[in-house]
């Protein structure tokens, strides 16, 4: 049965718009309420924001939907997603939220709902809150004394840079560097530039003055210019940016250049490897992640595990075989040591304890490989299936006969937005963007 809400990571829309309202929100406060219901015990759910605007009126929703079916509310305000599943097993919560939009534009919001153990909730699970969402839950509610209340936690803020900072060896510290961190205007404004000031860096911050609307503004991964431009006005050793909800980071290097999450998973499984620390004989990646990656563990005899596009599907694959390393080539990474997500500030200090062993520049530590040409294109369409028209399907099959087995071909639609994601890569350049080219234009002839 096809899910209303609930798409590959959580409920993703724009607020007020058709799918996320304060309406919706409290009807996903009651139904999850009841459905992690554990017991006698008085049950509790901790609730993070990034900092939309709309993140006061979703939060606010989610609360009066809880309390209404009897758990009490811990509310964490602006922090990060990973230290939300963190701060659920932390505080030994039924439940977590997290209201964000990740990597979007302010004017949309989501929520992201975790279990007890910090994990995110199965497709099963979202399946049964949303069966609930749409019976009567008057007949529900508690009453009387079994209404649940909602608290302020303080100390939130403090308990996740306190955790952040204990993931480095005891050995190491950062002082002596020059760290520009863009905090993207988002989640981690304040939690970030405290524990890199904490563990001895000198640090510059941009994107922390956060006003509802310039979350991801020209400033955080998906916007690295004003760190890369920071970064070389200050002749920094490393640039440091993260997402709206800090769940991925992109670092630069003390030349400007930008280092992918493919870089920073090669380097973190390479000292894990020598140091007798990593597991599963390799990291787990998607299918996105460069062939040179691939082709540079194999060299240290290590293997690369490739799933579909979206970090729960490396994590799945993480837990049941046994890796503690992977991620996304878009610094999604997660090091499940230490975390049930993706978490870009625990990431960036392993990436920084490499720099602060090896004595080298960041831009010699982390060119850990030579990509292969790869070249990644989006098709926006209105509706349909392009790529189930006959012609698309032809130039497809050709392009994969073309590229052979030395290269390969990538081609998905986004789960959360009417885009084609056409991604291709090969030893030759040339021959990766004729073939991106031809099957972008035969999808927009139809499309």
């Amino acid at each position: 049965m096809a899910r209303k809400f609930f798409g590959t990571d959580g409920i993703r829309g724009l607020a007020n718009g058709e799918k996320l309202t304060p309406e919706l929100a409290m009807k996903v406060g009651m139904a999850a309420g009841l459905t992690f219901n554990r017991g006698e015990h008085r049950n509790r759910v901790v609730i993070g924001k990034d900092t939309r605007r709309s993140g006061y009126m979703i939060e606010n929703a989610l609360t009066a939907g809880f309390t209404a079916v009897g758990m009490d509310v811990y509310l964490l305000g602006p922090m990060p997603t990973p230290a939300v599943a963190m701060l659920t097993r932390s505080l030994r919560a039924d439940l977590g939220v997290m209201i964000s939009a990740s990597h979007n534009p302010f004017d949309d919001n989501g929520i992201k709902l975790f279990k007890a153990d910090g994990y995110k909730l199965s497709d099963a699970v979202e399946s049964d809150i949303e069966k609930l969402m749409n019976d009567d839950l008057g007949k529900r509610l508690s009453r009387g004394r079994d209404i649940g209340r909602a608290h302020r936690d303080e100390e939130a803020r403090t308990r996740y840079i306190e955790y952040a900072k204990r993931t480095l060896p005891k050995n190491i510290d950062l002082s002596g560097l020059r760290v520009v961190i863009d905090c993207a205007n988002g989640a981690a404004y304040k939690v970030a530039p405290i524990a890199l000031w904490e563990l001895g860096a000198e640090v510059f911050s941009i994107g922390v003055e956060p006003d509802g609307f310039n979350i991801n503004d020209k400033v955080g991964s998906t916007a690295p210019e004003a760190l890369i431009a920071k970064v070389r006005e200050l002749r920094a050793d490393i640039g440091i940016a993260l997402d709206g909800d800090a769940d991925r980071v992109i670092i630069v290097d003390e030349k400007g250049e930008i280092v992918d999450g493919d870089q920073v998973m090669a380097v973190i499984a390479e000292y894990w490897h020598t140091r007798g620390e990593l597991r599963g004989g390799g990291l787990v990646a998607t299918v996105m992640s460069n062939l040179g990656l691939e082709r540079y563990l194999a060299t240290l005899g290590l293997g690369l595990e490739r799933t579909q596009v979206g970090d729960r599907y490396v994590l799945e694959t993480m837990r049941a075989k046994g890796y503690n390393v992977g991620g996304e080539q878009s610094g999604h990474i997660i090091l499940s040591d230490f975390t049930t997500t993706g978490d870009g500030l625990v990431a960036a200090l392993q990436l920084l304890a490499v720099v602060k062993q090896m004595g080298a520049p960041v831009s010699e530590v982390c060119r850990r490989f030579a990509k292969v040409p790869q070249l990644l294109q989006s098709v926006r369409y209105k509706d349909g299936k392009p790529l189930d028209h006959k012609r698309v399907v032809q130039v497809i099959a050709e392009s994969r006969a073309r590229l052979g087995e030395t290269g390969r071909l990538v081609i998905r639609e986004s789960g959360t937005e009417p885009v084609i994601r056409v991604m291709a890569e090969s030893d030759d350049a040339g021959l990766v963007k004729a073939v991106v080219g031809e099957i972008t234009e035969a999808i927009r002839q139809v499309a």
